[in-house]
């Protein structure tokens, strides 16, 4: 049962290359997750604008490591779950930070997660080891969801334990299931350490299906298997555009060899400053023709 469940998952203990940036990317995040609470915490709006610095330099940082893909999903991560943050937290009330505000930190910080996520991932660890992995944040996801509607925790979880449901299927049937398994630890570490320190906390009762949810829910990390979802969606569509601009820059002779980070940039206008001059010199003709005067002197742009 278990090996046909997880069959699309790499095969156990096979040699996978271990790439120390992977590594770098996820030690960061997790220790950086922890320093900000403790800064966060005891801090103004001001600290979480000087935080949302730190994360965009970080983010920065590393995406200038990864290749167009990776770069272009975490940007429309970013990019969602900002519009998802002022949804959820702000609008619906799910859940509440201290200023009842969206820090400035939280949207980049979101890109910071879902690349550890990406380079978990990939990594040699979680490739070789992905089935027994898999095996353990099923046993431990689920024995904290039968907690929260077991009747003795604190508070009731009925709406983690949908949402862990909705992570199996998810972890079974994605089309990134090692992603789900990495976005497992990042987010429950943050959610732990974050509602521990005080810096948002989930309402006891979830706005839109009226469930009690815990404060964290237990299945929360199946919100990054829908952001994976639309940055892998809206990663393809992205990179259609750009082949298609490309395609039609070519066939209107836009299309130089590259000779550097800015060559393509230079070139096109450079032909746009020629085909200007061109029209000028064809419209001073036709004005010194209507003036008898045949033949006309126009200097270049660049001399005048």
């Amino acid at each position: 049962m278990r090996s046909r469940l997880l069959r699309h998952f790499p095969q156990n203990n096979a040699a996978y290359a271990h790439r120390k940036r992977d590594y770098v990317i996820a030690a960061f995040t997790f220790f950086c997750v922890a320093v900000c609470m403790i800064f966060e915490v005891s801090g103004s709006v001001g600290r979480q604008y000087a935080l949302g610095v730190i994360a965009l330099i970080s983010l920065i940082g590393f995406l200038l490591g990864e290749n167009r893909e990776v770069r272009i999903q975490v940007v429309i991560a970013v990019a969602f779950t900002t519009i998802g943050e002022y949804v959820a937290s702000v609008y619906m009330g799910g859940y509440t930070y201290r200023f009842e505000n969206v820090p400035a930190y939280v949207p980049l910080g979101h890109g910071m997660v879902y690349l550890t996520s990406i380079a978990l991932a990939r990594s040699g660890l979680f490739l070789r080891y992905a089935r027994s992995i898999a095996t353990t944040v099923i046993v431990v996801c689920g024995a904290w969801s039968i907690w929260g509607i077991s009747g003795y925790a604190e508070q009731g979880d009925a709406g983690g334990a949908v949402l862990f449901c909705a992570f199996l299927i998810c972890l079974f049937r994605g089309r990134s299931p090692l992603v789900y398994l990495a976005a497992f630890f990042i987010t429950t570490w943050l959610e732990l350490i974050g509602t521990a320190a005080g810096a948002w906390r989930w309402a006891d009762v979830d706005p839109v299906f009226g469930l009690s949810q815990g404060n964290p829910p237990s299945g929360v990390a199946v919100w990054y298997c829908l952001v994976d979802a639309v940055a892998l969606g809206g990663g393809a569509l992205v990179l259609r555009g750009l082949k298609h601009a490309s395609e039609w820059s070519k066939s209107r002779g836009y299309s130089p060899e590259p000779v550097g980070r800015f060559s393509v940039c230079l070139n096109f206008w450079g032909q746009v400053r020629e085909a200007f001059q061109a029209q000028i010199l064809l419209l001073s003709q036709a004005i010194c023709t209507s003036l008898k005067k045949p033949d006309p002197v126009v200097e270049p742009l660049d001399k005048t």
